[in-house]
Protein backbone atom coordinates (compact mmCIF):
# COMPACT_ATOMS: atom_id res chain seq x y z
CA UNK A 1 0.00 0.00 0.00
CA UNK A 2 1.46 3.35 -1.18
CA UNK A 3 0.58 6.00 1.63
CA UNK A 4 0.03 10.00 -0.26
CA UNK A 5 1.31 12.40 2.06
CA UNK A 6 0.18 15.54 1.27
CA UNK A 7 2.83 18.00 3.45
CA UNK A 8 1.32 22.02 3.24
CA UNK A 9 3.69 25.18 4.75
CA UNK A 10 3.42 29.10 4.34
CA UNK A 11 6.42 29.42 2.27
CA UNK A 12 10.15 27.67 1.65
CA UNK A 13 12.56 30.18 2.99
CA UNK A 14 15.82 29.30 4.83
CA UNK A 15 13.94 28.55 8.25
CA UNK A 16 13.67 25.89 10.68
CA UNK A 17 10.57 24.04 10.01
CA UNK A 18 10.78 24.47 5.87
CA UNK A 19 14.35 22.87 6.03
CA UNK A 20 13.02 19.51 8.34
CA UNK A 21 9.37 19.85 5.79
CA UNK A 22 12.49 19.57 2.62
CA UNK A 23 14.33 16.77 5.11
CA UNK A 24 11.30 14.80 5.32
CA UNK A 25 9.70 15.01 2.01
CA UNK A 26 12.85 14.05 0.25
CA UNK A 27 13.69 10.99 2.60
CA UNK A 28 10.20 9.40 2.94
CA UNK A 29 10.66 5.74 1.23
CA UNK A 30 9.64 5.93 -2.15
CA UNK A 31 8.44 3.03 -1.87
CA UNK A 32 5.70 3.28 0.64
CA UNK A 33 4.99 7.57 0.38
CA UNK A 34 4.06 9.32 -2.30
CA UNK A 35 4.81 12.86 -0.90
CA UNK A 36 3.37 16.06 -2.65
CA UNK A 37 4.23 19.53 -1.05
CA UNK A 38 1.48 22.83 -1.19
CA UNK A 39 3.27 25.82 -0.08
CA UNK A 40 0.93 28.67 0.73
CA UNK A 41 2.28 32.15 -0.29
CA UNK A 42 5.96 31.89 -1.93
CA UNK A 43 8.77 30.11 -3.01
CA UNK A 44 12.29 30.33 -1.41
CA UNK A 45 15.78 28.30 -1.77
CA UNK A 46 14.05 24.77 -0.75
CA UNK A 47 12.35 25.13 -4.06
CA UNK A 48 15.18 23.81 -5.95
CA UNK A 49 16.27 20.56 -3.08
CA UNK A 50 12.52 19.69 -3.85
CA UNK A 51 12.53 19.81 -6.90
CA UNK A 52 15.98 17.92 -7.04
CA UNK A 53 14.61 15.18 -5.19
CA UNK A 54 11.44 15.16 -7.83
CA UNK A 55 8.49 16.06 -4.95
CA UNK A 56 5.66 17.08 -6.61
CA UNK A 57 4.81 20.88 -5.53
CA UNK A 58 1.38 23.19 -5.50
CA UNK A 59 1.91 27.38 -5.54
CA UNK A 60 -1.52 28.28 -3.70
CA UNK A 61 -0.62 31.80 -3.73
CA UNK A 62 -2.44 33.17 -0.93
CA UNK A 63 -2.09 37.17 -1.39
CA UNK A 64 -3.45 38.45 2.08
CA UNK A 65 -3.99 37.21 5.77
CA UNK A 66 -7.58 36.06 4.50
CA UNK A 67 -7.54 34.99 1.27
CA UNK A 68 -10.84 32.69 0.31
CA UNK A 69 -9.46 32.27 -2.85
CA UNK A 70 -6.49 30.64 -1.65
CA UNK A 71 -8.34 28.21 0.51
CA UNK A 72 -10.12 27.24 -2.28
CA UNK A 73 -7.47 26.65 -4.34
CA UNK A 74 -5.98 24.66 -2.01
CA UNK A 75 -9.49 22.56 -0.87
CA UNK A 76 -9.68 21.96 -4.95
CA UNK A 77 -5.49 20.68 -5.08
CA UNK A 78 -6.75 18.57 -2.21
CA UNK A 79 -9.53 16.92 -4.02
CA UNK A 80 -7.56 16.35 -6.69
CA UNK A 81 -4.54 14.59 -5.36
CA UNK A 82 -6.72 12.55 -2.43
CA UNK A 83 -3.69 12.14 0.04
CA UNK A 84 -4.56 9.83 2.67
CA UNK A 85 -2.64 12.20 4.90
CA UNK A 86 -2.38 15.94 5.41
CA UNK A 87 0.67 16.84 7.58
CA UNK A 88 0.79 21.16 8.02
CA UNK A 89 3.55 23.02 9.18
CA UNK A 90 3.21 26.13 11.27
CA UNK A 91 0.11 28.59 12.01
CA UNK A 92 -0.93 30.35 8.61
CA UNK A 93 -1.05 26.58 6.94
CA UNK A 94 -1.88 24.76 9.86
CA UNK A 95 -5.12 27.75 9.47
CA UNK A 96 -6.07 26.74 5.52
CA UNK A 97 -4.53 23.08 5.57
CA UNK A 98 -6.54 21.31 8.27
CA UNK A 99 -9.77 23.60 7.52
CA UNK A 100 -8.89 22.25 3.73
CA UNK A 101 -8.23 18.65 5.12
CA UNK A 102 -11.17 18.69 6.64
CA UNK A 103 -13.92 19.87 4.41
CA UNK A 104 -12.57 17.54 2.55
CA UNK A 105 -12.94 14.59 4.06
CA UNK A 106 -9.19 13.21 4.92
CA UNK A 107 -8.93 10.48 7.19
CA UNK A 108 -5.42 11.71 9.03
CA UNK A 109 -4.82 15.39 9.46
CA UNK A 110 -1.62 16.47 11.54
CA UNK A 111 -0.74 20.10 12.70
CA UNK A 112 3.00 20.75 12.81
CA UNK A 113 3.84 23.36 16.03
CA UNK A 114 7.52 23.75 16.01
CA UNK A 115 8.74 26.76 18.51
CA UNK A 116 7.37 28.51 21.23
CA UNK A 117 4.91 31.00 20.06
CA UNK A 118 4.74 33.57 22.35
CA UNK A 119 3.75 36.00 19.71
CA UNK A 120 0.34 34.55 19.40
CA UNK A 121 -2.22 36.76 20.96
CA UNK A 122 -5.73 35.38 22.16
CA UNK A 123 -7.81 34.66 19.03
CA UNK A 124 -4.76 32.71 17.30
CA UNK A 125 -4.80 30.46 20.47
CA UNK A 126 -8.72 30.30 19.86
CA UNK A 127 -8.31 28.90 16.80
CA UNK A 128 -5.32 26.35 17.11
CA UNK A 129 -7.51 24.92 20.04
CA UNK A 130 -10.58 24.70 17.84
CA UNK A 131 -8.64 23.22 15.07
CA UNK A 132 -7.11 20.78 17.42
CA UNK A 133 -10.55 19.11 18.69
CA UNK A 134 -10.72 17.77 15.29
CA UNK A 135 -6.60 17.66 14.40
CA UNK A 136 -5.51 13.69 14.60
CA UNK A 137 -2.04 14.41 16.11
CA UNK A 138 -0.08 17.41 16.25
CA UNK A 139 3.71 16.85 15.85
CA UNK A 140 6.25 19.04 17.34
CA UNK A 141 9.84 18.53 17.81
CA UNK A 142 10.34 18.96 21.61
CA UNK A 143 8.84 18.61 24.62
CA UNK A 144 9.02 22.74 25.33
CA UNK A 145 6.43 22.87 22.47
CA UNK A 146 4.27 20.76 23.99
CA UNK A 147 4.58 22.40 27.41
CA UNK A 148 3.56 25.63 25.97
CA UNK A 149 0.32 24.80 23.98
CA UNK A 150 -0.67 22.43 26.86
CA UNK A 151 -0.67 25.78 28.92
CA UNK A 152 -3.26 27.03 26.72
CA UNK A 153 -5.59 24.34 26.70
CA UNK A 154 -4.78 21.73 23.75
CA UNK A 155 -4.66 18.21 25.60
CA UNK A 156 -1.26 17.02 25.81
CA UNK A 157 -2.65 13.36 24.35
CA UNK A 158 -2.83 15.40 20.50
CA UNK A 159 0.58 15.57 20.80
CA UNK A 160 3.61 13.56 19.09
CA UNK A 161 7.36 14.50 19.65
CA UNK A 162 9.40 14.31 16.76
CA UNK A 163 13.12 15.55 17.34
CA UNK A 164 14.52 17.87 14.80
CA UNK A 165 16.91 15.71 12.73
CA UNK A 166 20.22 17.27 11.99
CA UNK A 167 21.86 17.55 8.97
CA UNK A 168 24.92 19.25 9.58
CA UNK A 169 28.18 20.47 7.13
CA UNK A 170 31.28 19.37 8.30
CA UNK A 171 33.76 21.66 8.54
CA UNK A 172 35.71 22.43 4.99
CA UNK A 173 38.79 22.97 7.23
CA UNK A 174 39.57 25.78 5.44
CA UNK A 175 39.56 28.18 8.46
CA UNK A 176 42.20 27.37 10.95
CA UNK A 177 42.63 28.68 14.88
CA UNK A 178 45.26 30.80 14.21
CA UNK A 179 43.61 32.21 10.32
CA UNK A 180 40.68 32.73 13.01
CA UNK A 181 42.63 34.85 15.37
CA UNK A 182 44.85 36.38 13.30
CA UNK A 183 41.60 37.93 11.85
CA UNK A 184 40.26 38.93 15.30
CA UNK A 185 43.42 40.14 16.39
CA UNK A 186 43.44 37.73 19.59
CA UNK A 187 46.45 36.19 21.22
CA UNK A 188 47.43 32.43 20.61
CA UNK A 189 46.27 31.31 23.98
CA UNK A 190 42.51 32.74 23.37
CA UNK A 191 39.58 30.65 24.64
CA UNK A 192 36.92 31.12 22.49
CA UNK A 193 33.31 30.71 23.65
CA UNK A 194 30.55 31.19 21.06
CA UNK A 195 26.92 32.26 20.06
CA UNK A 196 24.80 31.57 16.85
CA UNK A 197 21.46 33.00 16.38
CA UNK A 198 19.37 36.29 15.17
CA UNK A 199 20.11 39.41 17.24
CA UNK A 200 16.54 39.88 19.04
CA UNK A 201 15.22 39.94 22.39
CA UNK A 202 14.33 36.01 22.46
CA UNK A 203 18.00 35.29 22.99
CA UNK A 204 18.87 37.26 25.92
CA UNK A 205 22.09 38.75 24.07
CA UNK A 206 22.88 40.63 27.13
CA UNK A 207 23.02 38.23 29.69
CA UNK A 208 25.83 36.62 27.44
CA UNK A 209 27.81 40.26 27.53
CA UNK A 210 27.10 40.31 31.32
CA UNK A 211 28.78 36.78 31.71
CA UNK A 212 31.79 37.86 29.39
CA UNK A 213 32.04 40.56 31.72
CA UNK A 214 32.23 38.44 34.29
CA UNK A 215 34.84 36.13 33.06
CA UNK A 216 37.06 38.78 31.75
CA UNK A 217 37.29 39.76 35.66
CA UNK A 218 38.02 35.98 36.53
CA UNK A 219 40.80 35.47 33.92
CA UNK A 220 42.67 37.24 30.88
CA UNK A 221 41.80 35.09 28.30
CA UNK A 222 38.57 34.51 27.42
CA UNK A 223 36.61 35.77 24.26
CA UNK A 224 32.60 35.80 23.26
CA UNK A 225 31.72 35.86 19.10
CA UNK A 226 28.70 36.38 18.09
CA UNK A 227 27.64 34.82 15.11
CA UNK A 228 24.91 36.54 13.22
CA UNK A 229 22.79 39.64 12.42
CA UNK A 230 19.37 40.94 13.66
CA UNK A 231 17.59 43.89 14.82
CA UNK A 232 19.41 43.98 18.04
CA UNK A 233 22.59 44.34 16.20
CA UNK A 234 23.53 48.26 17.14
CA UNK A 235 21.84 48.08 20.72
CA UNK A 236 23.91 45.38 21.85
CA UNK A 237 26.87 46.86 20.17
CA UNK A 238 26.13 49.91 22.47
CA UNK A 239 25.45 47.37 25.50
CA UNK A 240 28.94 46.10 25.44
CA UNK A 241 30.65 49.23 24.88
CA UNK A 242 28.99 50.34 28.21
CA UNK A 243 29.60 47.38 30.08
CA UNK A 244 33.23 47.69 28.48
CA UNK A 245 34.32 44.34 27.15
CA UNK A 246 34.24 45.87 23.60
CA UNK A 247 37.99 43.71 23.62
CA UNK A 248 36.02 40.91 24.97
CA UNK A 249 32.75 40.27 22.55
CA UNK A 250 33.46 40.27 18.57
CA UNK A 251 30.43 40.83 16.59
CA UNK A 252 30.83 38.82 13.70
CA UNK A 253 27.86 38.92 12.01
CA UNK A 254 26.42 36.43 9.06
CA UNK A 255 29.39 34.23 8.47
CA UNK A 256 28.76 31.53 5.34
CA UNK A 257 31.54 29.29 7.42
CA UNK A 258 29.72 28.42 10.66
CA UNK A 259 30.64 24.48 10.65
CA UNK A 260 34.43 26.05 10.42
CA UNK A 261 33.82 28.24 13.46
CA UNK A 262 32.16 26.29 15.52
CA UNK A 263 34.83 23.26 15.14
CA UNK A 264 37.27 26.35 16.94
CA UNK A 265 35.03 26.54 20.02
CA UNK A 266 36.14 26.00 23.30
CA UNK A 267 32.57 26.32 24.78
CA UNK A 268 29.24 27.16 23.14
CA UNK A 269 26.77 29.73 24.67
CA UNK A 270 22.85 29.89 24.18
CA UNK A 271 21.12 32.16 26.69
CA UNK A 272 17.27 31.92 25.32
CA UNK A 273 14.11 33.10 27.46
CA UNK A 274 12.56 30.29 24.95
CA UNK A 275 13.01 27.69 22.54
CA UNK A 276 11.71 25.40 20.30
CA UNK A 277 13.98 22.98 19.38
CA UNK A 278 17.66 25.03 18.73
CA UNK A 279 19.64 24.17 15.70
CA UNK A 280 22.40 26.22 16.86
CA UNK A 281 22.72 23.91 19.89
CA UNK A 282 22.26 20.91 17.93
CA UNK A 283 25.21 21.73 15.18
CA UNK A 284 27.46 22.76 18.05
CA UNK A 285 27.08 19.42 19.61
CA UNK A 286 27.34 17.83 16.32
CA UNK A 287 30.55 19.88 16.19
CA UNK A 288 31.74 18.49 19.51
CA UNK A 289 31.62 21.81 21.68
CA UNK A 290 30.39 21.67 25.43
CA UNK A 291 27.29 23.52 25.82
CA UNK A 292 26.24 26.44 28.62
CA UNK A 293 22.80 27.18 27.63
CA UNK A 294 19.42 28.17 29.54
CA UNK A 295 17.56 25.84 31.49
CA UNK A 296 13.97 25.76 29.19
CA UNK A 297 12.58 23.23 28.19
CA UNK A 298 13.78 22.88 24.57
CA UNK A 299 17.30 22.98 25.99
CA UNK A 300 16.25 19.86 28.31
CA UNK A 301 15.97 17.74 25.38
CA UNK A 302 19.40 18.09 24.21
CA UNK A 303 22.11 19.26 27.06
CA UNK A 304 22.29 16.46 29.40
CA UNK A 305 23.89 18.04 32.55
CA UNK A 306 27.16 17.28 33.66
CA UNK A 307 27.39 14.55 30.59
CA UNK A 308 27.34 17.03 27.47
CA UNK A 309 27.52 20.50 28.98
CA UNK A 310 25.58 22.97 31.61
CA UNK A 311 21.87 24.06 31.92
CA UNK A 312 21.92 27.17 34.18
CA UNK A 313 18.42 29.41 34.69
CA UNK A 314 17.28 31.98 32.56
CA UNK A 315 19.05 35.07 33.03
CA UNK A 316 21.71 33.98 35.48
CA UNK A 317 24.95 35.20 34.11
CA UNK A 318 27.21 34.67 37.05
CA UNK A 319 25.90 30.83 36.71
CA UNK A 320 27.04 31.23 33.12
CA UNK A 321 30.03 32.32 33.29
CA UNK A 322 31.03 29.67 36.70
CA UNK A 323 29.80 26.58 34.59
CA UNK A 324 31.94 27.78 31.38
CA UNK A 325 34.69 28.20 33.80
CA UNK A 326 34.51 24.85 34.80
CA UNK A 327 34.52 23.55 31.60
CA UNK A 328 37.67 25.95 30.05
CA UNK A 329 39.57 24.99 32.98
CA UNK A 330 39.40 21.21 33.28
CA UNK A 331 40.60 19.97 29.79
CA UNK A 332 39.82 16.07 30.95
CA UNK A 333 36.08 17.11 31.56
CA UNK A 334 35.91 19.90 28.10
CA UNK A 335 37.22 16.62 26.39
CA UNK A 336 34.04 14.47 28.11
CA UNK A 337 31.65 16.64 27.38
CA UNK A 338 32.78 16.70 23.70
CA UNK A 339 32.73 13.33 23.16
CA UNK A 340 29.51 12.98 24.69
CA UNK A 341 27.86 15.69 22.70
CA UNK A 342 28.88 14.41 19.47
CA UNK A 343 27.88 10.78 19.93
CA UNK A 344 24.17 12.45 20.88
CA UNK A 345 23.53 14.10 18.24
CA UNK A 346 24.89 10.96 15.37
CA UNK A 347 22.71 8.38 17.48
CA UNK A 348 19.72 10.39 18.43
CA UNK A 349 19.10 13.60 16.18
CA UNK A 350 20.21 12.03 12.81
CA UNK A 351 17.81 12.71 9.81
CA UNK A 352 17.62 9.10 9.53
CA UNK A 353 15.99 8.79 13.07
CA UNK A 354 13.73 11.79 12.25
CA UNK A 355 12.39 10.61 9.11
CA UNK A 356 11.49 7.06 10.23
CA UNK A 357 9.46 8.41 13.23
CA UNK A 358 7.30 10.68 11.18
CA UNK A 359 6.91 7.21 8.74
CA UNK A 360 5.97 5.66 11.57
CA UNK A 361 3.23 7.94 12.73
CA UNK A 362 1.34 8.00 9.47
CA UNK A 363 1.84 4.48 9.39
CA UNK A 364 0.32 3.60 12.47
CA UNK A 365 -2.68 6.17 11.98
CA UNK A 366 -3.60 5.34 8.33
CA UNK A 367 -4.00 1.71 8.93
CA UNK A 368 -5.72 1.79 12.57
Amino acid sequence: MTIRVLEVIPTLVRGGAEKQLTLLASNLPRDEFDVHVAVLTHSGPYEQDLTDAQIPLKFIGKKCKVDPFAYGRLRRYIREIKPDVVHTWIFAANCYGRRAAFAEGVKVVLGGERCVDRWKVWHELAIDRHLAKKTTKIVTNSSGVREFYVEKGISEEKFAIIPNGIDPVEPTGSLSREQLLGELGLPADAKLLGAVGRLWPQKRYKDLIWAAELLKAARDDTHLLIIGDGPQRDTLIHFRDDVKVGDRVHFLGERTDVPDLLALLDCFWLGSGYEGQSNAIMEAMFAGVPIVASDIPGNRDLVVPDETGYLVPVGNSAEMARKTQLIIDDVERSQRFSEASRKRMREEFTVGRMVDRHAELYRHLVIQ
